[in-house]
């Protein structure tokens, strides 16, 4: 299962390195929506657009993970993640000139370089961690998402009001390329296997849908992982415009939430790979998830201006550690069924498709509230998606059980 000729014991050298540079991925890409509201006022665009930039961002990404098996192969995982920050960068500051179409450019090339990150993670961790501990290592690693998101509504706003969004903006970008610089002394330890002679083809795109789309239970897991990431991108992109528009509460605030949100989710994916390590397994687990994610959007959906701020605290709370927890579980999972060698390549088919839910479900989930008024009807709409997938989960245990 694992590939041969670990570069560390353990594992913790490559923990270390993907999780710093998924947490400033995850900053750059969460830091527009954390500010939506201020940024819309200043460029003349609705805040709600943002499920839309959200959009265009998993776009990029999804062709960039298509690639992620071909360019890891070639450049090594360290190169292709200091490639995705740089990308984080140029979007960002692209962002900063408040033209719609270089917003709209910006966010793609964002997306083109997110979506070969995590194969890379995958790529660097699968060598060598032990499989008793697979789901916790890929968790702790996926830790790194909602740390940037905490950051980012942790200090964006502030930072914003600040210093003004298009110097916030470039903060950020600084940033990205400040991690990108601090893994080159790395990059030749942890890239060493790297074959610089593999080609580089527009047909080996196909490979990675290939791949899954061959392997059953590959194929079941990414479609199960196309509605959890659209409900996971979707909460965290329009909790802060749903507090600040519907609950009254201040961009600052409403951002501190965010940050509770996403620490939450922190804390639930290191519980969930431990819990999946576990007597509980995989699927089980997944599916335990499904259930009380829908369960905090239908009390999401509840949330009135005169719910006590400590409920609405502890409620996001939750609904972060549920909402957010899936993803290292799920990786890790992938990891485990692809074919030795493949995990960047299996990583990469996989999150293709985990990353159409993101693209289509932001986008319909502002149409919904537009067209209703209001985000409520929004959140039901996340609890009926995920109940299926609760039933799906059970039903892919079963049959692995009778398979074994």
């Amino acid at each position: 299962m694992n590939d041969p000729s670990p570069t560390s014991p353990n594992g913790w050298l490559e923990l270390a390195v993907t999780l710093a540079i998924q947490a400033i991925a995850s900053l750059a890409l969460l830091t527009l929506p954390a500010v939506a509201p201020l940024v819309g006022v200043a460029v003349g665009l609705p805040a709600s657009l943002i499920g839309l930039f959200i959009g265009l961002v998993y776009v990029g990404a999804i062709f960039g993970s298509l690639a992620a098996g071909a360019v890891v192969d070639r450049w090594g995982p360290v190169r292709i993640s200091q490639f995705g920050l740089i990308c984080g960068a140029v979007g960002l500051a692209l962002c900063c000139t408040g033209s719609p179409a270089a917003m709209a450019g910006g966010a793609v090339i964002m997306g083109i370089g997110y979506g070969p990150i995590t194969p890379a993670s995958s790529h660097l961790l699968i060598r060598n961690t032990p499989v008793h501990r697979l789901s916790l290592m890929f968790s702790l690693k996926q830790t790194g998402v909602p740390l940037g998101g905490m950051l980012a509504g942790a200090f964006a706003p502030a930072l914003v009001l600040a210093v003004g969004w298009r110097g916030g903006l470039l903060c950020i970008a600084a940033t990205c390329l400040g991690c990108a610089a601090l893994a080159q002394p790395l990059r030749q330890r942890l890239d060493k296997d790297r074959n610089t002679g593999a080609a580089i083809a527009l047909n080996r795109l196909a490979e990675p849908v290939r791949l899954v789309a061959g392997d059953r239970g590959l194929r079941s897991l990414a479609v199960c992982s196309l509605f959890f990431s659209a409900v996971q991108l979707t909460v965290t992109t329009y909790t802060v415009i749903y507090l600040h528009t519907e609950l009254g509460y201040g961009l600052v605030a409403a951002g501190l939430a965010l940050s509770v949100c996403q620490l939450a989710g922190m804390a639930g994916r290191v519980i969930w790979g431990h819990v999946a390590d576990g007597r509980l397994g995989t699927l089980r687990t997944l599916a335990l998830l499904a259930a009380a994610t829908a369960a905090c959007c239908i009390a999401t959906s509840q949330l009135t201006a005169g719910t006590p701020w400590l409920v609405v605290m502890a409620l996001l709370a939750v609904l972060g550690a549920t909402a957010i927890g899936w993803n290292g579980v799920f990786l890790a999972e992938v990891a485990r069924q692809a074919p030795s060698g493949l995990a960047s390549l299996a990583t990469g088919g996989t999150s293709a498709i985990t990353f159409l839910g993101v693209v289509a479900v932001p986008p319909l989930f502002a149409w919904l509230a537009s067209a209703t008024g209001s985000y409520r009807t929004g959140y039901v709409a996340l609890a009926v998606v995920l109940g299926w997938c609760f039933f799906q989960l059970i039903r892919l245990h079963r049959m692995a059980l009778r398979a074994a």
